[in-house]
């Protein structure tokens, strides 16, 4: 069970004096300067959100270069960072602090943010003009700060960039520091004129999605003081999971490709060290090594003192479900205070999801962590999710109460290659066979589930009587045998029925982007604060897949190191799948299909094997809402489903341990 939630408003966990003492300056600098809004109120009731009674057009914009104390580029100077501020003009001339929302990214000058791609930029004597996103526009003139920091190696900071590395989290790291008085920033790159965050309390709340959430994750797994919460987006929880599948190399490239598309042409020609380093301690083998160590923020879960409200895809192909579900599942062992949205789309942003709700949500959730409002938030409904294009549901907690890791299994059926699955094991000697085919993909296999076809196993449960929630992460054992010295393997569950949902293999990933726009807060001719309206782009399909996992069955022993496969010898490996909520309705059945090469997502094997699956050592473990007696009555009276009365099944094998849509091709690019 989790540990009871913490609160992460005054934290009292210091590990050393200095800590504490930074820590508790922070604090008295909180409760000595309240939020500027309730000052507004004249001694009056504070209202229960902050307002807009600041003025943005007049807020103070300024740069700022912040020594990471570090010298990744080796010229013998430490790195500084560039860090693009925009604040409450009133506020500085009224003595009153202010707290900092921060988005830390590679991305500002390369690439953009957000739907529209916005990009920094700065008036002809360098000052910033437009801030990209939204965060500025709405919540400055509400009392609050917003820096956009340039990781090492990008756009007008110094350094190298490292892609997760210890770079990229210092120097993140050392803003927020620097925000809580505890490191030197200078008015320029290269000048010595110091600069103090006298105007903030010290109080910071990290956003940002993909590669900007991820560093977020990062930096909350510090443990830095001052960082009161984080908003991380389709954000990466350990970068070997971006890059492999438990062993099996995705993308075509690794850390050092994205390294050189995010990086300033300057850095591209002083980093080539840290560019080869990340080329050698990342090869494409799948093999663990201490670079991937380095970026394995799960591992450190224990040190976040942040609360987190996480937001995922649940359809996400680039940034996937296993990277939220491993953090959500770590921090819960740690009991930290933490909220969900989990959509139907892929790489998508909630703010061009449900942009009214989303907005209203963000707001109360800083005004809460930031500004210390008592609205409530923490004790609404742990998630929100969403069941269809634009139709949410919330739960009190996620996974909702009643959900247990449910042990389901596949059989023979009497046709080859499409078999069932319930409750009780197969006899012993029963197989399943099929043949790798690169060519193929999931949509391929979902196609064709009820059919013999060379190329995958299939196994179904009969149409559901009742609807089945699977809430949570699923993880498949396979034992299987290979024709030859290597070999791919993929598993994926199918809601095999019809529906309408988020279009996540069109170019919006699940949106579509209109010609009119909406604003959001305050704006200048420069930064508007308007954006592009978004709606569903949505499909009709008759199937629906909505977990996945991949692995290199040359890694079943575990991550170090692959090993060449003898044919003919039998091995076993746990897949472990992404996270989903999905209801899979009465009247669908449900698949569980094992195939080999996942087309335009998993490399190839060098080899074409034939994989011959013992189906009395294959199981999976669903997170069923309800167990095994909400899956018994849902699947009671279809072929292989253990009928016969509600009772535990008998379990023979060991617990698990460790026309449709095509994909789209993916790009590293996170």
């Amino acid at each position: 069970m989790p540990k009871p939630f913490r609160n992460t408003r005054i934290q009292f966990r210091f590990p050393r004096a200095a800590s504490f003492l930074a820590a508790l300056a922070a604090l008295v600098t909180v409760l000595i300067a309240p939020p500027a809004t309730a000052l507004a109120g004249n001694g009056a009731k504070p209202p229960d959100e902050s307002r807009p009674v600041y003025s943005y057009e007049q807020a103070v914009r300024e740069s700022v270069w912040v020594d990471t104390g570090l010298d990744g580029d080796g010229d013998g100077r430490t790195d500084r960072v560039a860090v693009d501020v925009i604040r409450p003009r009133e506020a500085a001339e009224q003595g009153i602090r202010v707290p900092v929302i921060m988005d830390a990214s590679p991305y500002y000058a390369c690439c953009g943010r957000g739907n529209e791609s916005q990009k920094k930029t700065y008036d002809a004597q360098g000052r910033p003009l437009q801030f990209p996103l939204y965060y500025d526009n709405y919540f400055v003139p509400r009392g609050y700060a917003v820096a956009l920091v340039d990781l090492t190696g990008t756009s007008r900071s110094d350094g190298c960039t490292d892609v997760g590395g210890r770079s990229d989290v210092l120097s993140a790291k050392a803003v927020v520091d620097w925000l809580g008085g505890r490191a030197r920033g200078y008015a320029s790159a290269r000048g010595r004129t110091a600069v103090r965050a006298g105007w903030s309390t010290g109080a910071v709340g990290m956003i940002g999605k993909s590669y900007d959430g991820t560093i977020a994750n990062a930096v909350a797994a510090t443990g830095v003081p001052g960082l009161r919460t984080v908003v991380p987006i389709s954000a990466i929880s350990s970068w070997y999971d971006y890059y492999f599948a438990q062993g099996a190399a995705l993308f075509g490239s690794g850390p050092d490709g994205l390294a050189d598309r995010v990086e300033s042409a300057a850095a591209r020609g002083r980093c080539q060290a840290v560019q080869r380093a990340l080329r050698e301690g990342a090869p494409r083998s799948g093999d663990w090594t201490p670079l991937w160590e380095e970026r394995d923020y799960v591992k450190d879960a224990g040190r976040v003192r942040a609360s987190v409200l996480a937001v995922h895809g649940m359809q996400d192909l680039n940034v996937r479900t296993q990277h939220f579900g491993q953090w959500w599942d770590a921090l819960a062992r740690e009991g930290v205070e933490r909220k969900v949205w989990l959509s139907q789309a892929g790489h998508v942003d909630p703010f061009d999801l449900r942009r009214e709700e989303w907005v209203r949500t963000l707001h109360r959730w800083f005004d809460h962590y930031l500004l210390g409002y008592d609205n409530g938030v923490e004790r609404e409904p742990m998630a929100d999710v969403e069941r269809a294009p634009g139709q949410w549901a919330t739960d009190a907690v996620w996974p909702p109460r009643g959900t247990s890791a449910t042990t389901v299994r596949p059989a023979a059926g009497p046709v080859p290659g499409v078999g069932t699955l319930g409750l009780l094991p197969a006899p012993a000697g029963d197989t399943s066979a099929f043949t790798d085919d690169p060519a193929l993909d999931e949509s391929d296999w979902a196609a064709h589930a009820t059919e013999s076809t060379p190329a995958k196993a299939s196994f179904l449960t009969g149409p559901l009587a009742r609807d089945l929630r699977l809430s949570g992460s699923s993880r498949v054992r396979l034992t299987v045998t290979p024709s030859t010295a290597s070999a791919h393997l993929t598993a994926v569950l199918v809601d095999l029925g019809p529906a309408v949902i988020r279009n996540y293999a069109g170019a919006g990933e699940g949106i579509r982007t209109l010609s009119g726009r909406t604003c959001w807060g305050a704006g200048t001719s420069a930064d508007t604060g308007c954006f592009r309206v978004t709606e569903p782009d949505t499909a009709q399909v008759a199937h629906t897949v909505f977990s996945r996992g991949w692995a290199d069955l040359g890694h079943h022993a575990g991550l170090e190191e692959g090993e060449v496969l003898t044919p003919g010898r039998p091995y076993t490996i746990t897949l472990a799948l992404g996270a989903t909520d999905h209801v899979v309705p009465a009247g669908h059945r449900l698949a569980l299909i094992v195939a080999g090469t996942d087309a335009g997502l998993v490399q190839p094997a060098s080899t074409r094997p034939r994989l011959t699956l013992d189906l009395a050592g294959t199981a999976a473990e669903l997170p069923v809402t309800g167990g095994w007696p909400a899956f018994l009555r849902a699947t009671r009276g279809g072929s292989g489903s253990g009928s016969g009365g509600l009772r535990q099944p008998y379990d023979a094998g060991p617990p698990v341990t460790a026309p449709g849509l095509r994909p789209p091709a993916v790009t590293a690019l996170p």
